[in-house]
């Protein structure tokens, strides 16, 4: 298993990406994905600057709707820690129990339409193309 860093074992370098996770989650918590990541600060630095500017720039989706959209990519790519921490985020940005079945019933549904479209190969359509 990957050794976690601490803030009271990490590097300066490390402690300035962790002091943004904060003052931007307005939160003294740092989660565990964060520092395993901090084992090589490069990729630390580069991935928290990344999905900051995703999550939390302004733009057209709203911060569940950014949530929501994550769920769904990591439920796709089955990556456990992921969907654990972003339905956390969601239901703390009003995701309800309900939303959640909803969301897992598209989920499971674009999964199985993907599949089927991908291995009967099915050309797509003139009209839906751009």
């Amino acid at each position: 298993m990957t050794k976690l860093i601490e803030y009271e074992q990490a590097s300066d370098e490390v402690r300035v990406v962790y002091d943004d996770i904060r003052a931007t989650r307005k939160t003294d918590y740092i989660n565990n994905f964060w520092k395993a990541i901090a084992n090589h600060p490069p990729t630390l630095r580069r991935t928290w600057e990344t999905v900051k500017e995703v999550m939390t720039s302004p733009g057209e989706l709203d911060p569940l709707m950014r949530e929501l959209i994550y769920i769904a990519v990591s439920v796709t790519n089955n990556c456990e820690y992921c969907i654990a921490s972003h339905t956390a985020g969601a239901y703390a940005k009003g995701m309800t129990d309900v939303m959640f079945g909803e969301l897992m019933g598209i989920i499971a549904t674009a999964n199985t339409t993907n599949r089927l479209a991908n291995g009967y190969q099915i050309p797509v359509d003139e009209q839906f193309k751009t």
